[in-house]
């Protein structure tokens, strides 16, 4: 269950990023599986998983209060709410092509820096 703690740590970002919790909170249950008959079984389960929850949080707490992850989001995105961007984001697949036909866009490539942000992640993690 360890290593899910990253990828509880950025739906929590994605959480506090958005306000936090406004009514409720994360629900998780212990259920049968594999091997796991006895109910000490379920008690770690449950215990593991909120020990996940509870280091996906705190990672996602620092992780926004550093900035980082965010600085790279706003990078990586930039120029997406220019008025051609939005434009295009909120048409159709044939007005686009039609664009990119019309002025011979070819646009290149450009990494999305996964390892990087993974890493970025597993710093506070």
């Amino acid at each position: 269950m360890a290593n899910n703690v990253p990828e509880v740590a950025l739906a929590y970002y994605e959480v506090l990023r958005a306000g936090g919790f406004n009514k409720g909170g994360t629900n998780f249950d212990a259920k049968l599986r594999r091997q796991s008959l006895d109910p000490l079984d379920l008690i770690a389960a449950h215990a593991g998983a909120m020990d996940v929850c509870a280091r996906g949080f705190k990672a996602a707490a620092e992780l926004l209060s550093d900035g980082s992850l965010e600085s790279m989001r706003s990078d990586r995105y930039a120029g997406w709410e220019t008025p051609v961007a939005t434009q295009m984001l909120q048409g159709d697949l044939e007005s686009a092509a039609a664009r990119v036909e019309a002025e011979n866009i070819d646009p290149i490539p450009r990494s999305g820096q996964q390892e990087i942000l993974e890493n970025l992640v597993n710093r506070f993690v």
